[in-house]
């Protein structure tokens, strides 16, 4: 661990010291197809750095999930898709870190989100979203807008683009650049106090 990451993780720690009585399960989704990628790498990150708050299942294999089909997804969804709702209902909260592709969403992650889109797992879950692309500001608007449709819970600081991630993530996923370090330590904190907030109540 290298003395900047220690830094920042000393901060968060001492942040859970002051907001934390227990710690919250965690479905995280990787909207990227390629393994190793930078969204996985950010992940790992925050992994490492909440590992005292959140026990964290990742989903990284949305390619396997069958396309989407309007006929069985109220009535009689695949076991896969039954499994992968569960998992949304059982989580405290839910983290999605995606690149963009063509000015949107990835595929995979809008069918993921397709085959939810006629049941309520998403209704007033606390949620994380994370761009992370080359550019991803249009994609990132389109991911704020259908979550918003689909009702989850997030506000503005729990949402972070990340422009340009290749240049500020290493091959051993620690963030180089000084200001999305400090973006991505705020986006942690605000996203500890929703889920928190959200499960007291």
């Amino acid at each position: 661990m290298n003395r900047l990451f220690y830094l920042y993780k000393l901060k968060i720690d001492l942040f859970i010291f002051y907001m934390m009585d227990k710690k919250f399960n965690l479905f995280a989704i990787i909207g990227s197809a390629s393994r190793n990628s930078a969204n996985q790498k950010l992940v790992d990150a925050f992994v490492s750095l909440t590992k005292d708050v959140f026990d964290v299942t990742i989903f990284s294999d949305l390619k396997t999930l069958p396309h989407f089909d309007p006929e069985l997804s109220s009535e009689n969804p695949p076991e896969v898709i039954s499994d992968f709702r569960n998992s949304i209902v059982n989580a405290d909260g839910l983290l999605i870190c995606t690149p963009e592709y063509v000015f949107s969403i990835p595929s995979g992650l809008k069918n993921a989100i397709e085959w939810c889109i006629a049941t309520t797992v998403f209704s007033d879950k606390p949620t994380g979203l994370i761009t992370a692309s080359a550019h991803g500001a249009k994609g990132h608007e389109e991911l704020k807008l259908i979550m918003k449709t689909v009702m989850a819970n997030f506000n503005d600081d729990t949402t972070l683009l990340i422009h340009g991630i290749k240049g500020k993530i290493n091959e051993m996923g620690e963030i180089t650049d000084i200001n999305t370090k400090n973006d991505f330590v705020k986006f942690i904190e605000e996203f500890i106090t929703l889920v928190k907030n959200s499960n007291s109540i």
